[in-house]
């Protein structure tokens, strides 16, 4: 619970976000503890997220174990909030009176790869992050899948392009989700349940529809968003000449 008090004011920052607020009862920082602390507000400033702890333990010249005593001692002395399993949500709360600025970045995991055609593998594991608009994916534990394929080119999904989804393990007739095949593949498709079985319908019509039982399929998440990647269109190399 945080206590109020009118003569204190803080400033709350999600991965380049920052809020101003009032919080009374900060503790002091040691001069280690403020210098950590500044070295993540400046990282914040020119890269509009926190560093990993390996990175930071780099930068700094420590090892991880000292990083990560620093972050809980700023933790527990209510500089840093740490939140969400996948969104890796961090806030900095800075001293009274410091100028700040302001943004709206968050930052998002890619999970593995993901394919829109053929399915593929899909690895659970980070293969880096994405920033995103924090006031339009707002969404708890939200993450990045990479496409691969053209087959839901007509929903607007190319490849090369990020979706960003919420985790969940249902989905409703028409949604667009993502979806683990007999535990191993992954695919973004349309979903449509059946009696006896599940459809995932391509958004193209070169590509067929897809039908499996029950049993082999997971819904992994909801496709909430679209990051558009590179395409050949916008460099203008698919114009008639």
């Amino acid at each position: 619970m945080l206590c109020i008090d009118k003569n204190k004011c803080i400033c709350t920052i999600v991965y380049g976000v920052k809020v101003n607020v009032h919080l009374g009862g900060v503790m002091e920082l040691t001069e280690k503890q403020q210098q950590f602390f500044s070295y993540l507000t400046e990282r914040m400033d020119e890269e509009g997220r926190i560093p990993s702890l390996r990175q930071a333990a780099i930068d700094l010249g420590v090892s991880h174990t000292a990083v990560a005593q620093l972050m809980n001692q700023l933790e527990r002395k209510r500089y840093l909030e740490r939140e969400g399993r996948y969104g890796r949500t961090v806030r900095l709360y800075s001293n009274p009176g410091e100028n700040v600025h302001a943004s709206r970045g968050r930052e998002l995991p890619i999970i593995g790869q993901i394919t829109a055609g053929l399915p593929m593998y899909a690895q659970q594991e980070w293969e880096g992050t994405v920033v995103v608009d924090a006031t339009i994916f707002s969404g708890e534990n939200l993450f990045c899948l990479r496409i691969k394929g053209q087959s839901m080119k007509d929903a607007g999904i190319f490849d090369g392009d990020f979706v960003v989804c919420e985790p969940r393990q249902y989905a409703e007739n028409g949604e667009i989700v993502a979806v683990l095949i007999k535990g191993e593949e992954a695919t973004v498709k349309r979903f449509f349940l059946y009696p006896d079985h599940i459809e995932l319908q391509p958004a193209n019509d070169a590509y067929p529809l897809m039908c499996y039982p029950f049993s082999e399929l997971l819904v992994q998440g909801k496709v909430v968003g679209v990051i558009r990647g590179k395409h050949r269109e916008f460099d203008g190399e698919l114009l008639e000449r």
